[in-house]
């Protein structure tokens, strides 16, 4: 047993290094305020809460970022310790599975240190409970023993800052969401928010990328950064192998094509998924679990891989009965739904075809 929780304090410590500046995705990633592109009301509220702590001179309130994944919420958490000229420490919900692990953790923290926890909604319960009072009290309760005998040492904690992270804030219990005085939602990127992040990672990685071919990246990125920089990578190495490294709007259409990518940024599994609801299921409804056989993946793969884009794109609807498709997925997949046709509450009419010129 005590090798056990040694071997998961062992991990828990190694969860919170910070990843080294020879990463690539940590070259791209913004220090500081100034630097971070898009979000702006996010950056203003973060801006003012760091600044008035700094002029406090004490550790600002605890913050929890939410909000699809990569949309710049791991790279906020490092600003804010750069910003706070501070240590971070980082770890993940899943990391903490005992109350042990968190409490070490907490020990080892400076006073004005940042404590960044990913995915936070998936942290242990009683990790989250000792979490409660070392937010509010800077303290934590380590219970030694079992039963009648056993026994609590209060332990103090160096003041701190405690950054969360989550893609699922309804998941959240109540009592942490309260205890946190600032949440920051973040929303998905226009596309021209994206080509500023584009071009800004092609100068870092010495990418030749020319603004007609950053436009068709970033509208094909699902108003995602980390998907536009991947895209971006993608691209460069297409370019540099079968194109003379200038990455041209022509090279981008092509190398996105290798890498079935279409026109609206769906890959090969969305269009599977619509394939298999329009095709298969003649526009649905239809359950997950059932799209997910038809397409050879689990359901939570379609459902939080490929759904939240798809609903967004409007090319799919949850109703009480099932997915169904819209007219925007059946045009997509170059078909004409059927005219009349009744999903629930939505209803699904005839594409009209084009006059044709004379």
């Amino acid at each position: 047993m005590e090798d056990d929780y040694t071997n998961s304090l062992e991990e828990a410590l190694r969860a919170s290094v910070v990843p080294g500046d020879g990463d690539v995705e940590s070259g791209l990633r913004p220090k500081n305020l100034d630097d971070f592109i898009g979000q702006p009301r996010v950056r203003e509220q973060l801006k003012l809460v760091l600044e008035s702590a700094i002029q406090r001179g004490s550790a600002p309130d605890h913050i929890l970022m939410s909000g699809p994944p990569g949309l710049g919420k791991t790279s906020l958490a490092m600003i804010i310790a750069t910003e706070l000229g501070t240590a971070l420490r980082m770890t993940s919900g899943p990391a903490l599975e005992r109350a042990g692990d968190l409490a070490a953790m907490l020990s080892n923290l400076v006073e004005g240190d940042v404590l960044f926890i990913d995915e936070i909604h998936r942290m242990a319960r009683p990790a989250e409970e000792m979490l409660y009072l070392a937010m509010e009290d800077f303290r934590v309760d380590v219970i030694v023993g079992k039963g009648p005998g056993a026994t609590s040492i209060p332990l103090d904690v160096a003041p701190f800052t405690l950054v969360g992270a989550t893609t699922r804030s309804g998941a959240l219990t109540g009592p942490l969401r309260d205890r946190f005085g600032f949440t920051a939602h973040m929303d998905f990127y226009d596309p021209s928010e994206l080509e500023l992040v584009l071009t800004r990672s092609a100068r870092i990685l010495g990418v030749d990328l020319q603004g007609k071919a950053a436009h068709e990246i970033a509208r094909r990125s699902r108003g995602t950064p980390r998907i536009a920089n991947r895209l971006l990578r993608r691209v460069r190495d297409y370019a540099e192998v079968r194109a003379d490294g200038i990455v041209t709007v022509d090279v981008a259409r092509a190398a996105l094509a290798v890498y079935d990518v279409d026109e609206v940024g769906l890959d090969r599994l969305d269009r599977a998924v619509l394939g298999a609801l329009v095709r298969g299921f003649n526009g649905g409804p239809v359950g997950v679990s059932t799209l997910a056989v038809a397409v050879g993946e689990e359901p939570g793969t379609v459902e939080e891989v490929c759904e939240p884009f798809l609903v967004r794109a409007g090319m799919i609807a949850r109703t009480p009965r099932g997915r169904v498709a819209t007219a925007a997925a059946w045009e997509h997949l170059g078909l004409t739904p059927p005219e009349g046709l009744l999903y629930g509450s939505l209803e699904v009419r005839a594409v009209e075809p084009a006059a044709e010129s004379g």
